[in-house]
């Protein structure tokens, strides 16, 4: 989930440069900040939120983590563990990517004997992992009788990568690009035809993908999607050049977020505590690079989404306060595809997945099933 994502854009006030104008030759001396200790977890013993505190940076000790905690993410109180089918086949694996690093995928199958209609391929949000919340949805879609695939970006989940990093979203629309390309080819879903299912920062890469192989998919399905940075949340234009600057000089360093946004995220408060079990989620304070390469994103996306042809569905709460319905309005409204649908749920808040009353939840997922069930047959 993008916790952390719009602090990304409201940075603490810039350093003074003009000292560093005064000098001819400048030092920058960043001072990167202590990490508060992590909050526990409820619910856990104090051995498992030792386990969980540890440091995340690299993917071995995020593997680590997860596999301590996926029997207790199982037993979690939410409709997506509880309610989720049991006999949906499921496969773990790590490819390498071009660029040298494991990329974890996992996919989720009907049980057998039933036949796959298409391959819905996910592209997870800021932050985020195809192994938690994520489990519970795809189960779902993958019941109704869709091939069900996703990947951890680099620096995220338990993929390889320093955690949280983002050095160049086209890196990483191309890891998307390259995975995908190999898992359409395995011989459940060879031919058949093919979705991407793009969740906040996730629906930005999605859009990135299908603006670079508009004729590989057969349509895109957004969640909140992070394809606009509201005007109000964009730093002014000379701060954005503080924050270029910043970054050229110490790309890795973290910026402080303004708050937490989980409960701006979560309308429903109890399930807002369970997303405290995504423990190998990035929460920590947006790193310097990625901040800059998200809003550069979004700055060339705006600029892109007339050129955004495929059948396209739109789902956004009406109440989101992370990334702003008004943003899919304007896609929706800008895009070329003349296959096209927003919509938008009164009240709901950005985890319309994972945040919502039950009721909710179950509507959302009917809405993207029924409109996949509706254009599968396109080959």
């Amino acid at each position: 989930m993008p916790h952390a994502l719009i602090s990304t854009f409201r940075p603490p006030p810039p350093p003074d440069l003009r000292s560093l104008h005064r000098r001819k030759t400048p030092t920058f001396r960043p001072t990167l900040k202590i990490m508060a200790k992590k909050k526990a977890i409820e619910g856990v013993s104090d051995q498992m939120n030792a386990i969980a505190s540890q440091n995340l940076d690299h993917a071995p000790a995020r593997r680590r983590v997860r596999l301590a905690f996926t029997q207790v993410q199982e037993q979690l109180d939410h409709v997506l563990f509880k309610m989720a089918p049991t006999d949906i086949r499921t496969e773990e694996w790590f490819e390498m990517n071009s660029k040298g690093q494991e990329i974890f995928c996992k996919s989720w199958l009907p049980r057998p004997g039933v036949r796959i209609k298409a391959a819905v391929c996910f592209v997870h949000g800021y932050g985020d992992t195809c192994t938690f919340f994520f489990e519970g949805i795809a189960k779902k879609i993958a019941a109704a009788g869709y091939g069900v695939y996703a990947i951890d970006h680099p620096g995220f989940g338990l993929s390889e990568g320093l955690h949280g990093y983002v050095p160049k979203f086209s890196d990483m629309v191309d890891n998307v690009i390259e995975q995908y390309t190999r898992i359409k080819g395995r011989p459940e879903v060879r031919g058949m035809p093919r979705f991407l299912l793009g969740q906040s920062m996730g629906g930005a890469v999605a859009l990135k993908v299908h603006l670079k192989e508009q004729r590989e998919w057969d349509g895109v399905v957004l969640v909140a999607p992070m394809c606009k940075i509201a005007e109000e949340m964009k730093p002014p234009e000379a701060l954005q050049k503080v924050l270029i600057f910043l970054s050229r000089l110490t790309p890795k360093a973290k910026l402080v977020p303004a708050k937490d946004l989980g409960d701006l995220a979560f309308r429903d408060a109890q399930k807002r505590k369970l997303a405290d079990y995504n423990v190998i989620s990035y929460s920590d304070q947006t790193r310097l690079k990625t901040a800059v390469e998200l809003l550069n994103a979004t700055n060339e996306l705006e600029s892109e989404v007339e050129k955004v042809s495929s059948p396209l569905l739109i789902l956004h709460g009406a109440a989101d306060k992370v990334t702003d319905p008004n943003i899919s309005k304007f896609l929706y409204e800008k895009a070329a595809s003349k296959d096209k649908t927003l919509k938008l749920y009164d009240g709901s808040y950005h985890c319309i997945l994972e945040g919502e009353s039950d009721e909710r939840i179950f509507e959302v997922l009917n809405d993207i099933i029924a409109w996949l069930d509706a254009h599968c047959t396109i080959r």
